[in-house]
């Protein structure tokens, strides 16, 4: 599912990381993706074609507002 995204936006800390499937090396994305347990990070959010994955106030705060990127571009 994740290959398939536009976007993959993960939260670790107070850092968000983006990555665009198409473009990036699927093991750089699984290894961010993948907490310290070697689980999923929770929480994990689909819109559309667009992943949250993992907990940053402002990383909601901008699906809340509905300002994520939602293009492959940039």
């Amino acid at each position: 599912m994740i290959h398939e995204a536009l976007r993959v936006y993960v939260a670790k800390g107070n850092k968000i990381e983006v990555f665009i499937p198409e473009r990036t090396d699927r093991s750089v994305i699984l290894m961010a993706l993948l907490g310290r347990g070697g689980n999923l990070r929770a929480p994990t959010l689909r819109i559309g074609q667009i992943f949250c994955v993992g907990y940053n106030k402002g990383l909601y705060q901008m699906v809340s507002e509905g300002s994520l990127n939602m293009t492959a571009e940039s």
